[in-house]
Formats: C-alpha cells, structure tokens, sequence
C-alpha cells in the first residue's frame, strides 16, 4: 500500500500533514514488525509470557482490535462489537495490516478540516470530545507502545532480531519521496 506520499503541498497545515504521517508510519512500523514475526515458528507467537497479554498473538490481536475501534471513531461509523479473534495468526497478520492500512488511507483522504474537526465518543469506558488528530495520534502512540511490548516478549522467547520501527527511522529511511 503507497500510502506515505504525501506532500507538504498536499496538505495545508502542520497538523495535518504530522497525522497523515504518523497514520502512515503507523502502517509501516505494523508492516516491519509482521515481516519479522513471520519468520518466526506461528507455536512460539502464542507461547505464553509474563507480560500485560501474555503472548504475542495476543498483543497484535489487541493492537488490531484497538485500531479497528478507533478507526470508526475518526471515521464516524457505527459503533460495531469486536469478538474474540479465531483466525490463524497469519489471518492475524492480514487483519491488523489491513485495518492499518485503511487506517493510513483514510486519514490521507481527510482534509485538514476533518482531522481538526471534534467527535464526541461516548463509551461504557470514558467519555471526550476532542479534535480528530488527538485520536489519530493517540492510536499511533497505542499501538507503538504494544509494539515495544512484543519485542520484549519476543525477547523473552529468545528473538534477538527485533527490526527497529522508530518514527524517525520511518522518516529517515522508512518512507517514500
């Protein structure tokens, strides 16, 4: 998915050209990270582990379930329910890419007015009314931080390949001009 051309062109303020981008780098650090665990045995990424989600399939499980949710946030969907994940971990990996990469899409698609403008989530868990990019940027700092929880599990395991997916190897080298 080409979907961290943007431009500065492309985009009128500095909000939105820095939510454009951390949806795509969102996209790319899922993608770098599934290059990687698919290299591994799929019985070792649900081997249990001390940690928040005791494996790894769990943690990209709720990594994809969080996206999913707060990407009919900013898109002002229906609320949906979110079962419990049955797939393969591959099936796994093909969700949670999607899901960025419709995340990353459509984030690209807004205008600087739509990812400035303000939604009102009312849930069982909190209630807010903030700008779009506080969402955008919250689910890209979500997920970085559990991405940063399967390197440690997968250090656990004994991986000592983790692939780095900071944003500014993204900016740098991750990303194409």
């Amino acid at each position: 998915m080409a979907t961290n051309n943007i431009t500065a062109a492309a985009t009128a303020t500095a909000i939105g050209y820095l939510m454009k981008n951390y949806a795509n780098y969102n996209y790319w650090a899922n993608s770098t990270l599934v290059s990687w665990l698919k290299t591994k045995p799929a019985a070792t990424l649900e081997q249990e582990v001390a940690s928040s989600f005791p494996s790894i399939r769990l943690t990209l499980q709720h990594i994809w379930q969080t996206e999913r949710y707060w990407l009919t946030i900013i898109r002002k969907d229906p609320p949906q329910t979110f079962d419990e994940f049955t797939g393969t971990v591959q099936e796994l990996f093909a969700a949670l890419l999607k899901t960025a990469g419709e995340l990353a899409a459509y984030t690209n698609s807004m205008t600087d007015e739509m990812i400035e403008d303000r939604t009102l989530i009312v849930s069982p868990w909190f209630q807010s009314d903030f700008p779009n990019f506080e969402y955008i940027m919250h689910v890209a700092n979500h997920s970085t931080y559990h991405r940063g929880q399967i390197i440690t599990i997968g250090r656990q395991l004994g991986f000592t390949d983790a692939p780095m997916t900071d944003y500014n190897l993204y900016n740098v080298d991750g990303k194409d001009f």
